[in-house]
């Protein structure tokens, strides 16, 4: 049985407001979503349809009904939100495709565009690339093999060409091989930006066994999922994902169109390094997952890194007993960047949210946290 998600935790992600939903007020996010998708039926003249969905699914539509092995990894709930043994938030707006693509099936489309924009929930790292709750937007095109066209990989390279063109207009991007269950010549998308590749999505030709688990054998398809939270950074060059929700108004009023954001401050960064005892299972997600529960201060918290760890085995005598490690734990050192929006913080501020982050997770019998002068 996974560990499932406490009634209080359910409740915070299922009221989360979905920024590219114009029933939760109006947001940037938006435009470039109908930028992307006009774009799409403006090239190939098909008809549009935009479909929401519950973000709680069931477990078999997320993973195996897309293709993906029975003991992979993924379903794992260091990565994956259980609400019960069968019934998880949702990873991808892939998991809505099987019963759509079988609700079609009734009534076969010549050339029909699938628009899926949600919220998806994850176990995630922290830094200013990643959140707990991005937004994904899958696009798939199913086409009848009688209406003389059919899906192939030159169709999917116009499709990247159009799609990046209207979310990212002028900025350099490629696609490297990356095999998904739900894909045939399946690939990432990656755009430069300061400097480093980013990647903002995946895509393929839409998996033969698919469509024909959907009855859909007379059809090809095009299949693509983006991440519209990098993309939206990326297009107003904003520096870290966590500003797209951000209050502060002189922030907010920047979230409204798509022009090039303007920093409002930029505050020094104070960086700690703490030393932990921790459960050998525990990973740089389930940390950064732990921290955004139960952490009042993790706005507070830039980046998050693991920089080594260190099996108890491997250790000396003094290292257990400095820290009160115990067997079956690791020694994890791990580094805080701490920085503020918009005021400086003292260091005794810095020391307390340190102090936080090593209470919730330190599990060694001797605490060491930091004092202030």
């Amino acid at each position: 049985m996974p560990i499932l998600l406490t009634q209080e935790s359910l409740t915070q992600a299922l009221m989360l407001a979905d920024l590219s939903d114009a029933r939760y007020g109006q947001h940037a996010m938006q435009l470039m979503l109908k930028d992307i998708h006009s774009a799409l039926a403006q090239q190939w003249q098909c008809r549009r349809q935009l479909v929401r969905t519950s973000p709680v699914v069931p477990l078999e539509n997320n993973y195996d009904r897309l293709g993906y092995p029975s003991d992979g990894a993924a379903r794992d709930a260091r990565y994956t939100r259980y609400v019960s043994e069968r019934l998880i938030l949702r990873t991808q707006t892939s998991c809505a495709i099987p019963d759509l693509l079988a609700g079609l099936s009734i009534d076969p489309p010549k050339d029909l565009l699938l628009v899926l924009p949600g919220l998806v929930y994850r176990r995630d790292s922290i830094d200013r690339l990643h959140c707990g709750e991005p937004h994904q937007l899958d696009l798939w095109r199913i086409v009848d093999k009688h209406s003389g066209l059919k899906m192939d990989y030159q169709q999917l390279e116009q499709m990247i060409a159009t799609v990046m063109q209207a979310a990212v207009p002028e900025m350099p991007w490629r696609i490297i091989a990356s095999p998904h269950p739900y894909t045939e010549q399946g690939v990432q998308i990656d755009v430069l930006w300061q400097d480093e590749w980013v990647e903002v999505g995946e895509c393929g030709l839409a998996a033969r066994h698919i469509l024909d688990q959907a009855n859909l054998t007379e059809h090809t398809g095009l299949a693509m999922g983006l991440g519209l939270d990098r993309l939206l950074m990326l297009r107003k060059n904003i520096p870290d994902i966590r500003l797209l929700r951000n209050q502060d108004v002189r922030v907010k009023a920047q979230m409204q169109d798509l022009s090039p954001y303007q920093p409002v401050s930029l505050m020094p960064a104070i960086r700690r390094d703490l030393s932990l005892s921790v459960e050998q299972s525990l990973n740089e997600e389930q940390i950064g997952d732990i921290l955004r529960q139960q952490l009042p201060d993790v706005a507070s918290i830039e980046s998050l890194t693991v920089k080594a760890e260190t099996p108890y085995e491997d250790l000396p005598a003094a290292a257990h007993k400095r820290m009160g490690m115990l067997p079956g734990q690791k020694n994890v050192l791990l580094e805080l960047v701490i920085r503020h929006i918009d005021k400086t913080l003292t260091d005794e501020q810095a020391n307390d949210i340190r102090n936080k982050v090593y209470k919730l997770l330190h599990q060694g019998d001797v605490m060491e946290l930091a004092v202030n002068s």
